[in-house]
C-alpha cells in the first residue's frame, strides 16, 4: 500500500535559459519550482512530473511569445544607437499551506510586456496528498451549496473596505467584473482561510497587482482537516 503523506516536503528545483540576436543576449528565462523530496511513491512522481511540465510549458511560451518581442526591442534600440536591452521573465512558487493532508501553493510568472510594464500571472494549485490529485474548489463546500456567492460577497465586501480606507482603487463597474472573472480554478490555502484571487488587470489597474480575497475557515462548510 502506497503511503499515506500528512504533508509534504520539498525542494526547489531551477531552470535558466538565454536567448540571443547576433550573438548577444536579448532575452533569460528562469524557473524555479518545487520538487518533492522522498520514497518514489506515485503521488511524488505525478507532483513531480507536473511542475517539471509546468517549467518546460513556460520556457517555450517565452521562446514562442517573448523571444520576437525581445528580438524586436533590440533591433530599435541598435539602430537607435541605445543601450541594448536584455528582457528577464521569471516564473517562482510559494508553499502557502502544509497539512492536514493537504499541501497547497501558487506559481507566478513575471514577464515583460510591450509597454514596459511586466505583467503577473498566477495559478493556484490544491494538492489532496491521500488521492494524489489536484483539489477541486467545491471539495471544501457541501453539495449544492451557495459557495460562488460567498465568494463574491467576500470579495466585495473586502473591496469596499479597502476603497474606503484610500488603500486601493479597482476598476469601474468592479461589481460585474468580479462575477465574469470568478474562478474555481484561481484558489488556494492558507493558515488564515481560503484565499482566491483575480488576473492582473481583471477587477483594477496594474497597481493592484493580482487581487486576493481569503474566506476565513469559520466560514468554511468544510475546513480543511487541522485548520480548525
Amino acid at each position: 500500500m502506497e503511503q499515506v503523506w500528512e504533508r509534504l516536503e520539498t525542494e526547489a528545483f531551477t531552470a535558466e535559459r538565454e536567448w540571443c540576436v547576433e550573438g548577444i543576449p536579448v532575452l533569460t528565462a528562469a524557473v524555479s519550482l518545487p520538487r518533492p523530496v522522498g520514497p518514489q511513491t506515485r503521488t511524488l512522481r505525478r507532483i513531480r512530473r507536473y511542475y517539471r511540465a509546468q517549467a518546460g510549458a513556460f520556457l517555450r511560451y517565452c521562446q514562442r511569445q517573448l523571444l520576437p518581442m525581445a528580438a524586436e526591442a533590440y533591433r530599435v534600440a541598435r539602430a537607435a544607437s541605445r543601450p541594448l536591452p536584455c528582457l528577464r521573465a521569471e516564473l517562482t512558487y510559494c508553499v502557502t499551506y502544509n497539512a492536514g493532508g493537504f499541501w497547497s501553493l501558487y506559481t507566478q510568472s513575471s514577464e515583460p510586456t510591450e509597454s514596459g510594464r511586466r505583467l503577473l500571472r498566477r495559478w493556484g494549485d490544491t494538492w489532496e496528498l491521500r488521492s494524489g490529485y489536484p483539489a477541486a474548489l467545491r471539495q471544501f463546500f457541501p453539495p449544492r451549496s451557495p459557495w460562488r456567492r460567498l465568494l463574491l460577497d467576500t470579495a466585495a465586501q473586502e473591496i469596499c473596505r479597502q476603497e474606503a480606507a484610500g488603500c486601493a482603487r479597482y476598476a469601474e463597474g468592479w461589481r460585474r467584473r468580479l462575477r465574469r472573472s470568478l474562478s474555481p480554478l484561481n484558489f488556494y490555502l492558507t493558515e488564515e482561510g481560503l484565499a482566491f484571487f483575480y488576473p492582473m488587470y481583471a477587477i483594477a489597474p496594474a497597481v493592484e497587482g493580482i487581487p486576493v480575497f481569503t474566506v476565513p475557515y469559520d466560514r468554511l462548510y468544510r475546513p480543511p482537516c487541522g485548520s480548525e
